[in-house]
């Protein structure tokens, strides 16, 4: 009855006024520049933003960034969001989503992430997603769809790959997505698709795989009575017809489902290897071709055995990794090239071509001469002319030994323990000269070490010179020298048991002294 009355009535809508009011200048007030900012929801579109602007607030739960100059989604980006539901980030530069960055979008439903420059998608890119409904990654430069990239994301429902570049997608690439009522990869490069890519959507509604260059051979035979038998909910009329060949020539004008069974063939691959053993001299470079024929075309790869053991090289252009690795590369196309040839490389390699028709391998042999230069036969003339690692257990694939370095490293190693052993001989003979000249000396030494205990003397009674002169002179290893007064010897009586001798300056020969056993040595000047 109160509110019946027109005063109570407008003070009632005045003060929901005031309180709505209050709410918009709240939420307005953590709203960054440029955006706009109502309710739950932020608009930030079309503003040339370089990166996902701070401050938001807090409770948002959409947010609109589309059209922008964002490269990147960062982990500290989004992570005081945590009540967002929907977040469109389309048509920017995004090329890369820090692992982790959605962590905290535990309630987030919706996210747009087409038109920007992703290339790569994996599994961590959205962790924490676990309720997200809807995945827009359509019209990015994604090339191909690793094994369970999607996985986590169990109640995903509608993924959208179509107008990438995507030219594989592994079998297990959409494991986990169970609830998943809608795939569109349309408008990729896919050529075939493997039988087992399809079976965990089991809740799959709309298929969308049309405007791909499709190979219709013996692997797409199981899509081709999939869509006979249970694609016909998935795949309209319009769309099966629009799923055209694009190879082998005979078929390009037909559509998947217009071609017969029995057209849907492939040809098991066939290696040609010549020769299937060579022997090289160490350092030279060498390419082996392996050709294959087949259909479709078979993916060549080269494969090392070690010891019993196959090392698988990467498919396409990479590389063999056995031993150190050097030297050794896969040129795809069945070419095997080697560069700077050690005993390493020697071995068994193995040719393996493929395609869905079967699989086909051949052996080649490969030998290394040891003989490569005129000095290799006189640092190694011990070793074997030709070494095959298979038969020579001493060079294994991991080891680091002498002989699996190159010349140029080996000819070095050799030289350096040349001038170790020259010098040792050397040292060996001045040690034995030595010893050699002090067992001749070792009489006439004698007194040397007990250096303390002996006077030394020098006479100067033969020319003019004052003791004042003299007393401070030294010889020249430092010994003080004395006048020796002849006539007076003030030396003590104790014998010595070293060989007196005295130099005559006349001749310059030495004789005994003969001023007694109290003197060491005396020199004449």
């Amino acid at each position: 009855k109160l509110f019946r009355r027109p005063v109570y009535l407008s003070l009632f809508f005045y003060i929901f006024k005031l309180i709505v009011m209050a709410c918009v200048l709240r939420t307005s007030a953590g709203c960054p520049s440029a955006c706009r900012c109502y309710s739950l929801t932020v608009e930030c579109g079309s503003l040339g933003l370089r990166e996902i602007p701070q401050g938001l607030p807090s409770a948002t739960e959409t947010i609109f960034l589309q059209d922008n100059a964002i490269v990147q989604i960062r982990l500290q980006d989004l992570t005081r969001l945590g009540s967002l539901h929907y977040l469109y980030l389309q048509n920017n530069s995004i090329s890369a989503v820090e692992p982790g960055a959605f962590l905290s979008q535990l309630q987030l439903l919706e996210l747009a992430l087409n038109g920007n420059l992703i290339h790569l998608v994996t599994a961590d890119m959205f962790r924490g997603l676990e309720h997200l409904r809807i995945l827009y990654l359509a019209g990015n430069q994604i090339t191909r769809v690793q094994d369970h990239t999607f996985r986590g994301l169990h109640r995903l429902q509608e993924l959208h790959l179509q107008e990438n570049s995507i030219e594989l997608l592994a079998e297990q690439a959409l494991s986990g997505l169970s609830s998943l009522a809608l795939l569109d990869l349309s408008r990729n490069h896919l050529r075939t698709l493997g039988s087992s890519s399809l079976k965990p959507l089991v809740s799959l509604q709309v298929l969308r795989v049309t405007e791909n260059p499709w190979r219709c051979d013996c692997a797409l035979g199981w899509l081709r009575t999939w869509i006979r038998d249970y694609g016909q909910r998935l795949l309209s009329s319009a769309e099966q017809r629009r799923l055209m060949c694009s190879e082998p020539p005979r078929l390009s004008h037909l559509s998947l489902v217009e071609v017969a069974p029995n057209s849907l063939v492939c040809i098991p691959p066939v290696v040609q290897l010549e020769p299937s053993h060579l022997t090289v001299r160490l350092g030279e470079s060498l390419r082996v071709s392996c050709q294959a024929s087949g259909y479709p075309q078979p993916q060549v790869t080269w494969k090392k055995a070690s010891h019993g053991k196959t090392q698988l090289s990467s498919q396409g252009n990479g590389g063999i990794k056995t031993g150190s690795g050097r030297g050794i590369q896969d040129l795809g196309s069945g070419m095997l090239f080697l560069s700077n040839v050690t005993v390493a490389h020697a071995g068994r390699y193995e040719c393996e071509a493929w395609n869905p028709g079967g699989v086909a391998r051949v052996t080649f042999h490969l030998a290394v001469n040891m003989s490569s230069s005129s000095y290799s036969s006189q640092i190694w003339p011990r070793l074997p002319e030709v070494l095959d690692i298979n038969q020579e257990p001493l060079y294994e694939q991991e080891s680091m030994d002498f002989s699996a370095l190159g010349p140029a490293t080996q000819t070095a190693i050799a030289v350096g323990i040349s001038l170790l052993a020259l010098t040792a001989v050397l040292l060996l003979i001045m040690i034995y000269t030595r010893h050699q000249q002090y067992q001749k000396e070792e009489g006439s030494s004698y007194c040397a070490s007990k250096e303390e205990s002996i006077l030394y003397a020098n006479d100067y009674s033969d020319g003019p010179t004052t003791f004042s002169q003299l007393e401070d002179y030294r010889d020249d290893q430092g010994h003080e020298m004395y006048v020796l007064n002849r006539t007076n010897p003030i030396l003590g009586s104790s014998s010595s048991r070293c060989a007196m001798m005295s130099r005559n300056p006349a001749d310059g020969r030495e004789g005994p002294l003969t001023a007694g056993p109290e003197v060491a040595y005396e020199i004449h000047c």
